[in-house]
């Protein structure tokens, strides 16, 4: 009898533990997207609840039901997220990452200290530090995207991103044998290294939107969209004359052969593209700042590469100090309807000047708003501070571009010289509507820290991203369709029916909003999409580029949706969208593949010292 007892109460226990489900997830903050300590996660109604540790991190146990769940802390609006069977089948083991927005009635903590009181408001962040073999580098974490129900979040909002440092990076990390840390893969970087063939817009506004959708090969059953941004181009002789300021960092830690060197080469290179009515000043800042080269006309080539070649490097960095006199340096010089910009060259290894990172921040926003854009050249490794440069670069309207080798310097500064140097289009958003009837829930690859609110789109106070003469942004989404209403935990596969029936509808809709470089308002324009899979035979080149490279960027950071992805896919992938290939970087991403394919099967030094994530 006891016997029979004990498996009936095993068996009611086994019965209650798999009805639950266990979430996990990273709260962080929507502005800075740092991680956020001490956030209560509870389940609404209940007394279930846990709280968010130093990393923002948390992990609770939930009933495997429809719930909502309730996240707040002190100096935040708390945020309501439901939370149902379909997107806990969906998302597997993926946890479910939140921004919090800052209270517009933010709390103070008060600390009693003594007999008086002092105001202390504490700030955190979470940092993946890749060490070993003298390499110190700071990347901020990734958050992977996860699925979002379409029928609750028919909106999905972000910033375009035309930055490029990440696959140079990742690039040097695999060069050098080692697979890179999970942080340092940016998706949506990777896709945009590459030169896709979008038509430039033909009507009045800068921009043009392309769409197209292909069945995703590492989920069969799902879809791929493809949303196409491309820019205006002009050629360098109907540029605007630019006025730039050369910012160069020449404190010790700039003085290896691929930064400070490299650094002086890649400028040259720059100057050699000016034009008689551009001007070139140039700072230097170590122990102090101090002006080399006073705003001097590009036809003037010769000055300004003897003052280049007069650098050395040593020294503490007062990174700080040296943005204030470059910026005050390209105000005293600044053209009325040019291209007025600072470009800072640097390792990113701030340790003397403005300490605090927010204030640098703020300087380089209010900058921006006076018409004076910031480009930040990344160098060097050791001591990268990737996530400081992206950052700054981000605030000052400006591109990221991390120098590996003296070709992607010819690349950034040269062969995109209008792109990296011109802007035609300001805080370029998308907000993509997808249509119920069709799409299930969906998933933006990439794009994490360029996220908006969905009321951010309107806001034109909120930053977008920035888009140069020539530029292309491509974002992909992978879709799953509607769920079958017969079979709850499945997803319907054949779309037909459900075509026939919405036959007149619109899949998504791409709404992109934008500024011009000199305008404080934006406008906003819109591409309609019908539901069109591509068979593989007509899929283009560019697209099947696109997908190769995202699928190999999530098996560098071990996503959790990586789903069936596998090197020789996507090297299947990259081999058929080759094409004509001119200067060779589609080649070389195949041979990259190919590198890092070894350097998974084995376990080099400091491989993968963090796993996405979106799988712990």
């Amino acid at each position: 009898m006891l016997k029979y007892l004990f498996l009936l109460l095993a068996g009611l226990f086994t019965i209650h533990t798999q009805a639950q489900h266990i979430l996990t997830g990273i709260v962080t903050d929507t502005g800075s997207h740092k991680a956020i300590t001490g956030v209560t996660v509870q389940v609404k109604g209940t007394s279930i609840g846990t709280i968010t540790d130093t990393s923002g991190k948390y992990e609770i146990k939930i009933p495997l039901e429809n719930v909502t769940l309730v996240f707040s802390s002190i100096g935040y609006t708390a945020k309501e997220i439901p939370y149902s069977k379909k997107i806990a089948a969906l998302n597997r083991l993926a946890p479910l990452n939140v921004e919090l927005l800052i209270s517009q009635h933010s709390l103070e903590e008060v600390v009693v200290s003594g007999y008086g009181t002092r105001v202390q408001r504490c700030y955190t962040s979470c940092l993946t530090t890749v060490s070993g073999k003298n390499i110190e580098e700071e990347y901020d974490p990734i958050a992977g995207n996860r699925f979002v129900n379409t029928e609750s979040q028919p909106l999905s909002t972000f910033a375009a991103d035309v930055d490029r440092a990440s696959y140079s990076n990742v690039r040097r990390f695999l060069n050098s044998g080692s697979l890179p840390p999970a942080d340092a893969v940016r998706l949506e970087e990777l896709i945009n290294y590459f030169d896709y063939q979008y038509k430039p817009p033909t009507g009045n506004d800068p921009v043009a939107i392309y769409t197209d959708m292909i069945k995703c090969p590492w989920e069969p059953d799902h879809q791929l969209v493809r949303i196409g941004v491309k820019a205006m181009e002009i050629s360098n002789e109907k540029l605007p004359p630019a006025n730039l300021v050369f910012l160069i960092d020449v404190s010790g830690s700039m003085s290896d052969d691929n930064k400070l060197p490299l650094v002086i080469r890649s400028l040259k290179a720059l100057t050699q593209q000016l034009r008689p009515t551009d001007h070139v000043a140039i700072a230097v800042y170590a122990g102090a700042a101090g002006i080399v080269l006073p705003s001097t006309p590009g036809s003037e080539k010769i000055a300004i590469m003897d003052a280049l070649d007069k650098l050395e490097a040593g020294g503490s960095t007062a990174g700080g100090a040296g943005i204030q006199l470059a910026y005050n340096t390209a105000a005293a010089n600044f053209i009325e309807d040019g291209n007025n910009r600072v470009i800072l060259a640097t390792d990113g290894d701030f340790n003397v000047g403005i300490s605090s990172q927010s204030e640098l921040e703020k300087l380089i926003s209010e900058k921006k708003e006076k018409g004076i854009f910031l480009s930040v050249l990344g160098f060097g490794m050791g001591n990268l501070k990737d996530n400081k440069l992206e950052t700054l670069a981000d605030k000052g309207n400006g591109n990221y571009a991390y120098i590996d080798t003296y070709e992607e310097a010819l690349r950034t500064l040269v062969t995109t010289f209008g792109g990296t140097l011109f802007t035609v289009a300001k805080d370029v958003k998308l907000q993509v509507a997808f249509n119920p009837h069709f799409v299930g829930a969906y998933r933006l690859i990439g794009y994490e820290d360029r996220l908006l609110q969905t009321e951010d789109f309107n806001d034109d106070k909120k930053d977008g991203g920035e888009m140069g003469a020539g530029h292309t942004v491509t974002a992909l989404y992978e879709i799953a369709p509607p769920e079958d209403e017969h079979l709850p935990y499945s997803l319907k596969m054949d779309q037909s029916d459900r075509m026939m029936t919405y036959w007149n509808e619109d899949a998504l809709t791409v709404d992109l909003r934008y500024k011009k470089p000199k305008s404080n308002s934006s406008r906003v324009f819109s591409q309609r999409m019908r539901w069109n899979v591509l068979h593989m035979n007509r899929v283009p080149d560019d697209f099947k580029m696109a997908t190769a490279v995202a699928a190999f960027g999530m098996l560098l950071r071990n996503s959790a949706f990586k789903g069936k992805a596998s090197y020789e896919q996507v090297l299947s992938l990259a081999e058929s969208a080759k094409g004509i290939d001119k200067e060779g970087y589609r080649a070389e991403f195949i041979q990259l593949v190919k590198k890092a394919k070894l350097l998974n099967s084995g376990t080099p030094a400091y491989s993968n010292v963090m796993a996405d994530t979106d799988d712990n």
